[in-house]
C-alpha cells in the first residue's frame, strides 16, 4: 500500500479528486487531496511557485507519509517535480497526470512558446491571476456537460506568480522513479521535455484515450493508472 498525494493542475483544488479518491481508498491505500495557496478553499493566500513546492513537501512531513507516490496534474507537475526531490527517500513514486515537468530555471509559461504572450496577457488583465477556462475551452477533452458544469463551477482563478516564477531543481527529473499519463485527446505528443525524459529507464509511459482532465472524464481508469504505479 502507498500514500497518494493529490495535486492537481491550474485552477483546481482537492475537490477536483473526490472520484479518483474513493476507489483508491477502497482498495486500500492512503490518500491525501492537497489544495495550493491561493487556490480553491485556500484563495487569498498569496502564492508562487516556491510556495506550492513547500505546500506538498510541507503535507508529506505534516502527516509523516512514507512509501509517497506524489501525483501533479497539469500545471502541478512543476511544483509536483521539484517536491518529489525534496522529499528524499519518503518518495516512492512521482506521476505527471497530462502534465509540464519542471525544467531548471524554466517556468510554466517558458513551456508554452506559442502561448507564453497569451497567458501572460490574461494574467496581466486578470489582475495577477489566470482567469478560470469558459465551456468552449472543454471541448474535445472527453467531458459531457454535467463534467463540464462541475470543472467550471468550481474553478477558481490561479495564482499568475506561479505560473511565470522559475523552477529550481537539485538533479536531473530524469533520476526520480516516475510514470507519465499521456491524454491522448490533448495530443499525443507529450513534448519535447518529456520525450526526453521517457528515455530514462526510470520513466515509463502510460496512455489514456480521453482528454486533459481524466479526473472527471474517466475517475475510475485514472485510479487504476495510479493504483498500478505503486507496482
Amino acid at each position: 500500500m502507498a500514500d497518494f498525494v493529490l495535486v492537481a493542475g491550474a485552477w483546481l483544488g482537492s475537490w477536483a479528486w473526490e472520484e479518483v479518491a474513493a476507489p483508491l481508498r477502497a482498495a486500500g491505500h492512503g490518500v491525501h487531496p492537497l489544495t495550493l495557496s491561493g487556490l480553491a478553499e485556500r484563495q487569498g493566500v498569496p502564492a508562487g511557485q516556491q510556495t506550492h513546492v513547500r505546500d506538498i513537501v510541507a503535507e508529506v512531513e505534516r502527516l509523516d507519509l512514507r512509501d509517497v507516490v506524489l501525483v501533479g496534474h497539469s500545471y502541478s507537475g512543476i511544483p509536483v517535480g521539484q517536491a518529489a526531490e525534496r522529499i528524499g527517500d519518503r518518495l516512492k513514486r512521482v506521476v505527471f497526470v497530462d502534465a509540464a515537468v519542471p525544467v531548471d530555471g524554466g517556468s510554466f509559461v517558458s513551456g508554452w512558446p506559442d502561448g507564453r504572450a497569451m497567458i501572460e496577457a490574461a494574467i496581466a488583465a486578470g489582475g495577477g491571476f489566470w482567469p478560470p477556462p469558459v465551456a468552449d475551452d472543454c471541448a474535445g477533452q472527453g467531458l459531457d456537460e454535467e463534467q463540464i458544469t462541475r470543472f467550471l463551477t468550481g474553478a477558481t482563478p490561479h495564482p499568475g506568480a506561479t505560473l511565470t516564477e522559475p523552477a529550481e531543481l537539485k538533479a536531473p527529473l530524469s533520476e526520480l522513479p516516475a510514470l507519465y499519463v499521456k491524454c491522448l485527446l490533448d495530443g499525443e505528443d507529450p513534448g519535447p521535455e518529456v520525450s526526453a525524459l521517457l528515455k530514462s529507464e526510470r520513466w515509463t509511459l502510460v496512455r489514456m484515450d480521453t482528454g486533459h482532465w481524466p479526473m472527471f472524464s474517466q475517475p475510475a481508469e485514472l485510479a487504476q493508472v495510479l493504483a498500478g504505479a505503486v507496482g
